[in-house]
């Protein structure tokens, strides 16, 4: 008996790979692994960044495009944090795991590598965002 083959889901793999170009340049990596842990200003994630705010809105812009992120109004103020049901955490985790694993090259986060067990967890978290999801 073969293993069972998941049919190809086009819109499904159009949709990672928008997700996956978001976050291929290191500053739009850096801001999301920010927003994973806290809501912040434009402000702060430029200052974060050392970029001026207009290229961090455009970044942000990205991230927003690709589903990964969500604002909110406060006054004159743009608050951004990662999206709800989008596991961003884990999905740069899971990055950081398979990084291990290719070419080396700088830590974008300043995070320190994940141990076992957090490795275990974006696996599992991976899996689970792959599986199909009912009709």
């Amino acid at each position: 008996m073969g293993a069972q083959v998941r049919p190809w889901d086009a819109a499904g793999a159009e949709r990672a790979v928008a997700v996956l170009k978001a976050v291929a340049d290191p500053a739009r990596y850096r801001l999301l692994w920010a927003l994973s842990g806290a809501e912040l200003p434009v402000s702060a994630l430029a200052e974060l960044l050392g970029a001026h705010v207009a290229a961090t809105s455009q970044h942000l812009a990205k991230l927003r495009a690709a589903g990964l992120v969500d604002s909110r109004r406060e006054g004159t103020r743009i608050f951004y944090r990662a999206a709800e049901g989008a596991d961003v955490r884990g999905l740069l985790e899971t990055a950081l795991v398979v990084g291990r694993t290719a070419v080396p090259g700088p830590d974008v986060t300043g995070a320190a590598p994940a141990g076992e067990p957090a490795v275990a967890r974006a696996r599992a978290r991976t899996r689970q965002a792959l599986a199909p999801k009912p009709a």
